[in-house]
């Protein structure tokens, strides 16, 4: 099939395959869709995106503080995603990212402490309705899947004084996601939880800890499951 030998060369992946049967039809809606999505993509990269290959935008994207984004090849961000890159070291995309419709990335929460940034690796998705609060850092590695609705916090606020809880500070340590994970649907991770590579997150749990990494995590706090 032609378009297995076009997708596959655009990722530089000689593996790739298209493993079902798709219509004609099927085919070129979305071809179509893509096509303006590039459109969209290659304006922007005029005007303000740097990216080393395609950008795939789709409609109603919203990128505010544009030089701080860097990307490698493919970037895809699919309607109504937000991005908002201030922060010390901006957002970074890796090659291949992929980042689903209504999904929002936030760096900075408050004018008065930058936050640090976003990085996410090579050939990793995230799938619709996420957030990723980059105040503290967020590292996310190479081939990492991120189910819909997953929350990332990288900051936290303090609570224990007796003033007013909004005045009280926050502390920031960040999160760290290695290689080759797989972020269930509604889990929420949060500040300060470092994943070890081939972690997988149960859909729904809440990760308060770290993990060394080859375990199925789940519940809330999270807590293994089984070892992988």
């Amino acid at each position: 099939m032609k378009i297995d030998r076009l997708i596959s060369k655009l990722k530089g992946d000689s593996n790739y395959k298209i493993e079902s049967e798709y219509s004609n039809v099927e085919l070129m809606k979305v071809i179509y869709y893509r096509f303006f999505q590039v459109v969209r993509g290659t304006f922007s990269k005029l005007l303000f995106i740097k990216t080393n290959g395609l950008f795939f935008k789709g409609r109603n994207v919203k990128i505010r503080q544009s030089q701080l984004i860097t990307a490698g090849k493919n970037l895809i961000l699919g309607d109504n995603v937000f991005l908002d890159a201030l922060s010390v070291n901006g957002i970074k995309f890796g090659n291949n990212v992929s980042i689903e419709r209504n999904s929002i990335i936030v760096c900075t929460g408050v004018i008065a402490k930058k936050g640090i940034g976003v990085i996410i690796g090579n050939n990793t998705g995230i799938n619709a309705n996420a957030f990723i609060g980059g105040q503290g850092g967020v590292y996310i590695g190479n081939h990492v899947i991120i189910g819909p609705g997953v929350m990332i916090f990288s900051e936290n606020h303090k609570f224990e004084g007796s003033g007013f809880l909004n005045q009280q500070g926050e502390t920031r340590i960040g999160v760290h996601i290695n290689d080759n994970c797989w972020i269930g649907s509604g889990s929420k991770i949060l500040d300060g939880v470092c994943l070890g590579s081939r972690t997988v997150v149960a859909a729904g749990a809440v990760v308060t800890k770290s993990f060394d990494g080859n375990c199925l995590i789940g519940g809330v706090p999270a807590k293994i499951l089984k070892k992988i």
